[in-house]
């Protein structure tokens, strides 16, 4: 379904996923580009394609002798990854500053705007990253004063897509799934929410093939601008 200027959806609430609908993960790009001339970008899309995947088989993998780890460290695995996989070389302070780059990521340029315009509707962030991760993030940008909370995973004990994490927002704000606008940029992501049972909200913003292995989200949008025009309580 493609949303346009007539349609509503009617929602009590909206969740957020952070890293790629929020926060732009490519920002990163910019750092690695200074270390590596020409090779920021590939770099940057390698790393962050391991640390899904990552977080996708730590899920499928958990067990009482393979115990999850955090985001924090999928990052800095799937960082070693790519590096690696790209023939670059990583001295142990420019590694550091490449994991830090994370917590200094550039919020896209509408995000602030677009969640102060929603008010006063309840606004969180649902995401996989720690909260050490989040936080900080959230308040050096300024989006922290427009969200009611910052859920993560660590509370489920697992990634997303699982519904234990999508149980979360349920349990937080003590509405019905339906009733929560869940907005992500990752099809993927978007599909686990629609199949959880909430309204799913996906931005693409590369306008990439829709998702196959689950169902469609409610509203397909290709920015964050158009979340005020078409949500609205019942």
């Amino acid at each position: 379904m493609i949303a346009h200027s007539k349609m509503r959806l009617k929602v009590d609430a909206l969740v957020f996923d952070a890293y790629g609908t929020l926060f732009d993960v490519q920002s990163v790009a910019a750092t690695a580009d200074r270390f590596w001339p020409g090779h920021g970008d590939a770099l940057a899309r390698l790393w962050r394609t391991k640390q899904l995947e990552y977080t996708w088989l730590q899920s499928l993998m958990l067990s009482a002798v393979q115990p999850r780890e955090d985001f924090a460290a999928l990052t800095a695995h799937a960082l070693d990854y790519a590096v690696e996989a790209l023939g670059l070389a990583l001295p142990a302070s420019d590694r550091r500053r490449l994991l830090d780059a994370y917590l200094y990521l550039a919020p896209f340029a509408e995000a602030e705007d677009v969640l102060a315009r929603l008010a006063p509707l309840p606004r969180l962030i649902l995401s996989n990253g720690t909260r050490e991760m989040l936080e900080p993030l959230a308040a050096t940008t300024g989006l922290s004063r427009h969200l009611e909370a910052i859920l993560s995973v660590d509370a489920a004990g697992i990634y997303k897509p699982s519904p234990r994490v999508y149980q979360l927002a349920v349990d937080h704000l003590g509405l019905t799934p339906a009733r929560i606008g869940f907005v992500s940029s990752n099809g993927w992501d978007a599909a686990g929410a629609k199949a959880f049972g909430f309204t799913a909200i996906w931005v693409n913003r590369t306008g990439a093939p829709i998702e196959r292995h689950g169902p469609k989200p409610d509203a397909i949008l290709r920015s964050l601008t158009e979340i005020p025009g078409l949500v609205g309580k019942a």
